[in-house]
């Protein structure tokens, strides 16, 4: 036996699951939520997908500005005389890790008794680099942990004493020297190639859609609430409120949205979570005009009537029988509210007042590399992260056309819902 409860259930759900079939047609819709897909992936991953894993990806090498994508170079790592750095799994995941290790590029390198004897990269024909000597202990080993007391070079030994353990320890310069090359010499490969500083342009480009999705996200959730909220009182109340929450939409509505959102970056502050609160305030106005249109066509309805008659309070008409069937056109604008929002915090960074340094924006790293566009050998510096804002955007706008097509039909039957 079923009650209109369970009916309205499964219309509702028969409805979601057409829709869902429609939008699955769309091709390009579909290629959109895979782009998106891959991007909220990239988002959650973090620092456990990026090449340089420290905090912003800010590891600068200035001996490697402006390498080419596919670029490698041998470097010696050196153990950082300083407490370990290590951070579990989810940590990393969220924040980075500051390496355990320093890396110095090397040309080239040879042994001298217990040194290894390096010479720095410069990029240059011929190299000319620098020669810097390091001790071999010192390369492999921690010395607050692990401290050479005694060289022996008539030997080839050198002790220790090791804290852990609390006792001396002997090992040959010959192990020492195998434990360098194997696992203290090290290549590193940049697929996308170096930034002005030296940075691993791939890792920069990963962090940086952590700032895009974020800001886009955050400021969607601001819009709604205030959007969703003013709407639907203004369209249910109607009367003086509708006149007043009217003025406030048509007086923030004249202004520009891009001078608008310097205006209150300008009085928030430069920083990544003014650019919240900016963006999102000032896209709430076009959710509040479509939320107050939908209810204004839904508050006559016979089933709003007949919840009158029922002595049904206002805040329970509105919150569950006009809002979800408003929910159509609402998830549609939002689809584009989040495409301006990433374009408004590129822009905001490309002049900025957005995210600021080190931080990974796509927008900033876009203005950092303006004058290398016309530069042959270099103009792909700028041209990634141009292309990277491209895509997002563009895959937003064809979801937010595929949810549109597809909820279309929908819209029209929902409002007799219950």
């Amino acid at each position: 036996m079923f009650n209109n409860k369970n009916i309205s259930e499964g219309k509702a759900r028969s409805l979601a699951q057409m829709a869902w079939k429609r939008f699955k047609r769309n091709k390009l819709a579909m290629s959109g939520l895979i782009v998106i897909t891959i991007s909220v992936f990239i988002f959650i991953s973090g620092y456990l997908i990026t090449p340089d894993s420290t905090p912003d990806s800010n590891d600068q090498k200035p001996e490697l500005q402006i390498k080419p994508p596919g670029f490698s170079v041998r470097m010696l790592k050196i153990r950082k005389n300083e407490e370990s750095h290590h951070v579990n799994w989810f940590m990393k995941m969220l924040f980075g890790q500051q390496s355990d290790n320093t890396y110095v590029t090397l040309y080239d390198y040879t042994f001298s008794g217990n040194d290894i004897v390096v010479e720095e990269y410069t990029g240059n024909e011929p190299n000319r680099g620098t020669k810097m000597r390091y001790n071999l202990a010192d390369v492999v080993y921690d010395i607050n942990s692990n401290l050479p007391i005694k060289n022996d070079e008539q030997k080839g030994t050198t002790e220790f004493y090791q804290y852990s353990t609390n006792q001396k320890m002997t090992c040959t310069v010959a192990e020492l020297r195998s434990e360098v090359e194997k696992h203290n010499i090290v290549t590193k490969k940049y697929i996308l190639g170096t930034d002005r500083l030296g940075r691993d342009l791939l890792s920069r480009m990963l962090i940086g859609t952590r700032i895009s999705l974020s800001v886009g996200f955050i400021a969607v959730v601001i819009s709604l609430f205030i959007g969703v909220v003013l709407g639907a009182m203004a369209g249910y109340f109607r009367g003086w409120l509708d006149d007043v929450i009217m003025w406030i939409i048509n007086v923030v509505w004249s202004i520009p949205t891009m001078l608008l959102v310097i205006a209150i970056t300008l009085v928030l502050g430069k920083g990544f979570w003014q650019v919240f609160v900016a963006v999102g305030l000032t896209m709430w106005v076009e959710v509040a005009r479509i939320v107050r249109g939908q209810v204004m066509s839904l508050r006559e309805k016979e089933f709003i009537e007949a919840g009158r008659a029922l002595g049904y309070k206002n805040s329970r008409l509105i919150r569950k029988h006009v809002l979800p069937n408003v929910m159509g056109p609402v998830i549609v604008i939002s689809a584009s509210n989040f495409a301006n929002a990433i374009l408004t915090e590129a822009g905001l960074s490309f002049l900025g007042i957005g995210a600021q340094p080190p931080m990974a924006s796509w927008g900033k790293m876009i203005n950092d590399h303006r004058p290398f566009i016309f530069t042959p050998d270099a103009f792909y510096l700028a041209f990634i992260p141009g292309i990277a804002i491209m895509l997002l955007v563009l895959a937003f706008m064809l979801v937010g056309n595929g949810l549109r097509d597809a909820i279309d039909s929908k819209t029209v039957e929902t409002s007799h819902v219950v």
